[in-house]
């Protein structure tokens, strides 16, 4: 268990997934992640993804989802949660994956 600035006490929780069948690809919570933990994808007619190029508007995408790219740059402060208007992120609490 770790503790703030002010003592008191606080565990860190690590995305360890993200929902695609939630997400609607909004990006909020990747403008508030400076870790580089997660990335947009597009998602095309046949369910695959698709990596997204710098010039969205030619492509095709049924819609656009954030998937874990980078789990172990995570810090679980939590903020990419705060921001999630649907709920589609798992985070695990630091003291259960290490008992993993």
């Amino acid at each position: 268990m770790f503790t703030t600035r002010d003592g008191s006490p606080w565990e860190p929780a690590y995305l360890t997934a993200i929902d695609g069948s939630k997400c609607i690809g909004c990006g909020r919570c990747f403008k508030v992640c400076a870790r580089d933990v997660m990335h947009l994808m597009g998602v095309n007619d046949d369910d695959e993804l698709v990596a997204c190029s710098g010039d969205d508007e030619d492509e095709e995408f049924v819609r656009k989802v954030m998937v874990l790219h980078q789990a172990g740059n995570c810090i679980g402060c939590g903020a990419c949660s705060r921001v999630c208007p649907k709920a589609c992120q798992t985070h695990v609490p630091a003291g259960a994956l290490a008992a993993a």
